[in-house]
């Protein structure tokens, strides 16, 4: 059994064993552990799998862990600072968001492989999804303490387990692989131009991704929009939606999702592809 499949069953394992024992038991002790075993399950799997797909001798364990974790908090740091000082509620938020979010791993990327002498393309992929997974990791488990919490007070276990799950499936197709992208690009030898299309293109994706909520919510009242609600949203009211329009929202929320991770799948592959030596 590949080692990182190992790492998987053994973490869901124990996620689902903690599940069952802090529901049955109530003990709030253990909702740290539920918190952190569903938000490194799936991150630390896929640097385990990265980590077996043809890295350099100096990719080590140590460079590897050191990069999740520092520069995963780094990470989750900076961006932090940075969104509360510069960001204010507006309709371009979420692109200042995906700036901001892909430049701090990207600096977080540059200090923890600073004393790596040797660069190269598959290094940068590796080391950049290891940035990307360990921001994740810590940005999910906040995401997954806040839904805890109703609006009445209360403590809801079954939300927090479901913001897990989703973001858990969700991971691969988000922070890791747009740093990957990054990654490869900057340890490839190219010149700042490439480097600096690189990031813009995850910082865009990035941007696409958080908001399409609401580009879907938009699309959906272009497409199926009735006059009566067009007539409440005018006058700063928010009308009832049909049933159809929960359908369709949904859809093209999932479509939009699915092309903008297409898109970086088809960009991590190109890179992959190239020759080492560029």
């Amino acid at each position: 059994m590949r080692s990182w499949l190992k790492v998987f069953l053994i973490g869901l394992a124990l996620w689902v064993a903690t599940i069952v024992v802090t529901m049955s038991t109530l003990n709030s002790n253990l909702i740290p552990t539920l918190v952190l075993l569903g938000s490194f399950l799936v991150p630390v799997t896929f640097v385990v799998w990265a980590y077996d797909r043809g890295r350099s001798e100096h990719v080590t364990v140590e460079l590897l862990f050191r990069a999740f974790v520092v520069g995963g908090v780094l990470g989750v740091l900076g961006a932090s600072l940075l969104e509360t000082w510069l960001l204010k509620p507006s309709i371009w938020m979420y692109l200042g968001v995906g700036f901001i979010e892909e430049g701090v791993k990207l600096l977080a990327l540059l200090f923890v492989a600073r004393h790596l002498h040797r660069r190269t393309l598959r290094d940068g992929l590796v080391l950049g999804a290891t940035v990307g997974f360990g921001f994740a990791a810590f940005e999910s488990a906040g995401y997954a303490f806040n839904a805890m919490f109703t609006e009445e007070g209360h403590l809801s276990l079954q939300q927090l387990v479901e913001t897990e799950v989703l973001r858990g499936l969700l991971a691969p197709l988000g922070h890791g692989l747009w740093t990957a992208i990054v990654g490869g690009v900057l340890f490839s030898g190219a010149g700042l131009l490439p480097i600096l299309l690189a990031y813009l293109g995850v910082s865009v994706l990035h941007a696409l991704w958080d908001s399409m909520r609401g580009i879907a919510i938009a699309l959906t009242m272009v497409l199926t929009g009735q006059q009566w609600q067009f007539d409440m949203l005018r006058i700063g009211q928010v009308p009832s939606v049909t049933d159809g329009q929960v359908h369709m929202y949904t859809f093209l929320d999932w479509l939009g999702l699915a092309i903008i991770s297409v898109i970086a799948l088809l960009w991590l592959r190109g890179l992959s592809k190239r020759p080492q030596s560029q």
